[in-house]
């Protein structure tokens, strides 16, 4: 069933990157004289330390490995070439075995976050439109919910193109046909013809999914031309395993890229965001200014950690893929159980079925009791909602202590 994706032991996981290090460049025993980079500064990281050799994630941030570039166009940097393809399995893992995409039929790359694998997104797409379409900037607009998230804003001002943004239902936050058309009416009033559709796999501060469907429809029957893009910066290494069948995968034709977050529920370092794209998109955002790299550059952020990408990968190798599932079904549970309590007392908030956060009314929550648990506002100047996010450390003891406070 699973492809890439294989539970492997500590020594495993060890083996595995200390030899991708070992394939890596040697800046003590080579003479490597033209590139702008070393070791970490060993008078302050001390590479001798005797627990080093039993650390492969240590040493790969001791040994520094810049993975500039995109690994699955084939030529990269072959100084770092050892680490680079663990950066690869990562990638298969991420578009094969989680998102059902066909081997081989994918690009992408360990973004800095979220914000920047959605900004690279609508950058690619931008281009394409600008390129395939002879599209005018002025005629490209994104269009997304209300509940997306900041980066889209974020992209359209650095961009230079419009954002529409499409109301949701108070209470459950779900995209109607109505709102949908509403937008693209009002863009293409605007003189917008081509659209950077973002649907969002859970929400920022709801967790709630976005019916990619409403939006093609919509589309589909106003002849607009679109290309889309899945925000699952939080949902991505939750959602697949939380639900069956679901329409948010590659095997979804409307749908072209994803943003996958994994220091959020993979739980590894910042800094890790993963970039997925269909075969033949990412050259769009290829910068032939970079003569100087091996391979050029297709991405936004240039050089970038490769400690980054062993870290998922040494996540999701030790957890294996029935491990996630019995991870996510276990949050998946305590989530339920903090609904029925809440629901026991009467208090109004919103949870996607498929998700663990849950957004509580701020009518419900008392000033100190949000700042005693941590809940976050959807404003910090005028809250409406206080969110509770279900991680592994959230356990029902510290949920029982919250539900003491509420009411």
């Amino acid at each position: 069933m699973y492809q890439y994706w294989k539970k492997r032991s500590q020594v495993e996981i060890k083996e595995r990157v200390f030899e991708a290090l070992a394939k890596n460049v040697n800046y003590v025993e080579e003479n490597i004289l033209g590139i702008p980079a070393s070791y970490l500064d060993e008078k302050v990281f001390n590479q001798d330390a005797s627990f080093i050799k039993d650390a492969p994630y240590i040493s790969t941030l001791i040994q520094n490995p810049n993975h500039i570039g995109c690994h699955t166009l084939g030529k990269s940097e072959s100084f770092f070439k050892g680490t680079q393809a663990i950066e690869r399995e990562l990638i298969d893992i991420c578009a094969v075995d989680i998102l059902k995409g066909k081997a081989g039929q994918h690009d992408g790359y360990v973004a800095s976050g979220g914000t920047e694998a959605n900004i690279q997104a609508i950058w690619m797409y931008r281009n394409y439109f600008m390129q395939e379409e002879s599209a005018e900037r002025e005629e490209i607009a994104i269009l997304c919910s209300e509940d997306s998230h900041y980066s889209m804003a974020k992209a359209a001002n650095l961009l230079g193109i419009a954002i529409y943004k499409v109301a949701v239902e108070p209470s459950d936050r779900q995209l109607s046909v109505p709102a949908v058309e509403q937008a693209v009416e009002q863009a293409q009033e605007a003189g917008k013809r081509f659209f950077v559709v973002v649907a969002n796999m859970m929400t920022t501060m709801f967790g709630t999914v976005d019916d990619a469907e409403v939006y093609t429809g919509v589309l589909a029957k106003r002849g607009c031309r679109y290309k889309m893009h899945v925000d699952g910066a939080f949902g991505g290494f939750y959602y697949p395993f939380s639900v069956e069948n679901s329409r948010l995968t590659f095997e979804n034709p409307d749908i072209s890229s994803f943003t996958l977050d994994a220091h959020k529920m993979a739980q590894a370092p910042y800094g890790t965001g993963i970039f997925i794209a269909r075969k033949g998109l990412i050259r769009y955002t290829n910068t032939k200014e970079a003569s100087y790299v091996e391979g050029e550059d297709y991405t936004l952020i240039g050089s970038r950690s490769g400690a980054n990408a062993v870290a998922v990968w040494m996540i999701l190798s030790k957890n294996g893929p029935y491990g996630w599932q019995e991870k996510i079904f276990i949050l998946q549970k305590r989530t339920d159980w903090m609904c029925r309590q809440l629901e026991a007392k009467g208090i109004k908030f919103c949870r996607h079925p498929a998700s663990n956060i849950i957004t509580i009314r701020a009518g419900f929550v008392p000033n100190d009791v949000a700042v005693a648990f941590g809940l976050v506002p959807d404003n910090h100047q005028s809250p409406h909602w206080y969110k509770i996010v279900i991680m592994e450390h959230v356990t029902i003891e510290k949920l029982l202590l919250l539900i003491g406070r509420l009411g």
